[in-house]
């Protein structure tokens, strides 16, 4: 397969435009491109087929490892060699040059398409997260955990930002992501599932929830509702929770972050799906 070759060395306007997408969400979602920075997040994109427009490789500093030589063959795409020093502006990692970054198409999945594991279904919503490295962090936990799809719900955080991108390490690539505006279009959602006689409970994590976490029964079809990082669930999350529940904690903090929120909340479905049984609501 013959593939176009090019060598950037300065800032044209190619490499302005990549520039963009590190800071720029408009930037970003009008080319629909970003940039997958890192080996695993690269890894996990090329395993699952992500769609990938470019490959950027470094030209200069020494040979290419084995490892990035095989990226850039491996992706069967256009590659381009840019030089060191611009390279590490992509980077943004201080006194680190990259070796390879991944120009790729950014994905816009339908609630609707979604789909859900025949087992009890488990589906992440993040309720207006303000952080990207946040969304990236419960993205991560999400995939680990099992979870079928992670939704971000109204304006919040973009999950093709750099900083959502690398602190997901490749789990972005690895389950859908899906954003949509309202709370009504997740309960819509919900409700065509029970209509198909799929069990489904959306339930709701927040320090003044009715029910300890480990009271809830979360052995049938979950939907997990993590709050604003700094507001919490707003309003019509809490009015379209079957149930809230509560995290215990002591010492001087006064609540859990989003991330860790999140990451309690998975492990307490997975051991009681592990286990079979839990405590029942009281």
């Amino acid at each position: 397969m013959n593939r176009k070759k090019m060598l950037v060395t300065t800032r044209n306007a190619r490499f302005q435009q990549w520039q963009s997408f590190l800071s720029n969400r408009t930037k970003r979602s009008r080319a629909g491109l970003f940039l997958i920075q890192g080996v695993r997040p690269l890894n996990v994109a090329l395993d699952r087929d992500w769609p990938i427009e470019a490959i950027l490789h470094r030209v200069g500093g020494g040979a290419l490892s084995e490892w990035a030589r095989d990226v850039t063959n491996r992706a069967g795409v256009e590659h381009i060699g840019v030089s060191t020093d611009l390279m590490a502006e992509l980077g943004e990692k201080s006194g680190t040059v990259p070796e390879v970054i991944a120009v790729a198409r950014t994905r816009h999945p339908r609630l609707r398409d979604v789909h859900l594991a025949a087992a009890p279904p488990l589906v992440v919503v993040f309720d207006r997260p303000t952080s990207p490295g946040n969304l990236g962090t419960l993205i991560r936990t999400a995939d680990a955990f099992g979870a079928d799809a992670v939704v971000v719900v109204g304006h919040g955080a973009d999950p093709y930002d750099p900083q959502a991108v690398r602190a997901s390490t490749g789990s972005l690539f690895a389950l859908p992501v899906v954003t949509v505006s309202s709370v009504d279009e997740v309960l819509a959602f919900r409700d065509s599932w029970r209509g198909r006689g799929t069990d489904m409970t959306v339930v709701g994590t927040d320090e003044t929830g009715s029910v300890v976490i480990d009271g809830h029964d979360f052995t049938t079809g979950t939907m997990l509702v993590v709050g604003n990082e700094t507001k919490g669930m707003s309003a019509a999350w809490r009015q379209g929770c079957d149930v809230v529940v509560n995290i215990p904690i002591g010492g001087a903090a006064s609540s859990l972050g989003a991330p860790s929120a999140g990451a309690v909340g998975l492990y307490e479905i997975a051991r009681q799906r592990r286990q079979g049984c839990c405590r029942q609501e009281s």
